[in-house]
């Protein structure tokens, strides 16, 4: 038995950064012959075992269905256990990680041209599709917000090569909404990726509710970083692309003014996107 941590977070952190002796300790669980299971506990998600399972609330996490939600219930206590600050309280810790943000390009126009329910569709296949695309990459799907999809990779779950599984994941986007294909995308998108420490954990409010999330300003340069891409591109951090050791030497270089904080990029578009992932 290892030496209990000293703090929350670090035990938050040894659990985000893939270190933590639990993530490695072998479960009773493997031994039920019952496929998909959790990553992390190994429960059954298929039958026969999934039928018992259940009950307890070893069902697939939302954010990522390839863990199950019993293995955050005990972070979302902490989190609710946590001193109560004015409005809410927390628990996580800083850790590095890559995260990946996917803007519609004009979705008011297109909204505009086509009937509200045509458009719903339109926007549930792209939640959909880029839910597929990131839960593939071990990826958590951290949220929508009205056109834009944000995936969060963590070490716990990518291990330490979350940059480099990021822009996998944004030039599988592209190519998933048709970007590059001779018919065209059937939905323009503009993708931003970056890599930095930022906050990442459990935010619970003071009404009961909890949500997964991760906070602070490489967040905010990834968010400001995809509405600047066009239709087609992913804008890539130097921190990103030297976090993946990506081969730069023939992309596009792009510095930007972020909301005043400036912001070197190297540019993957629809054709350099494929050759460079």
């Amino acid at each position: 038995m290892g030496e209990p941590f000293a703090t929350p977070e670090d035990e938050w952190g040894a659990f985000l950064s893939g270190t933590h002796p639990h993530l490695h300790d072998p479960t009773p669980f493997r031994f039920i012959p019952s496929k998909p299971r959790c990553r992390l506990c190994r429960a059954p998600f298929g039958a026969p075992g999934s039928v018992i399972f259940r009950r307890y609330g070893y069902t697939p996490w939302p954010k990522n269905p390839q863990v199950c939600s019993r293995c955050f219930q005990g972070l979302e206590t902490v989190a609710k256990d946590c001193p109560k600050g004015e409005d809410t309280q927390v628990g996580g810790a800083e850790v590095e990680l890559s995260m990946l943000f996917a803007d519609v390009r004009g979705s008011s126009k297109i909204a505009r041209r086509m009937p509200t329910l045509e458009f719903t569709r339109l926007m549930n296949r792209f939640y959909r599709t880029s839910s597929e695309v990131l839960w593939s990459a071990d990826a958590i799907v951290e949220k929508f917000i009205g056109d834009e999809v944000v995936g969060l990779f963590i070490p716990f779950m990518t291990g330490q090569q979350h940059a480099t599984k990021a822009i996998a994941a944004a030039v599988e986007l592209l190519q998933a909404t048709g970007h590059g294909s001779s018919q065209g995308p059937w939905l323009p998108l503009g993708v931003g990726v970056n890599t930095g420490v930022a906050f990442v954990g459990i935010v619970a409010s003071a009404g009961g509710n909890s949500d997964f999330t991760a906070l602070g300003d490489p967040v905010n340069v990834a968010a400001h970083l995809a509405a600047q891409a066009a239709d087609g591109e992913i804008l890539v951090t130097e921190a990103t692309a030297t976090s993946a050791d990506l081969d730069r030497t023939t992309l596009e270089r792009r510095h930007l003014s972020l909301k005043g904080h400036p912001v070197d990029s190297v540019v993957l578009g629809e054709r350099t996107a494929t050759s460079a992932g």
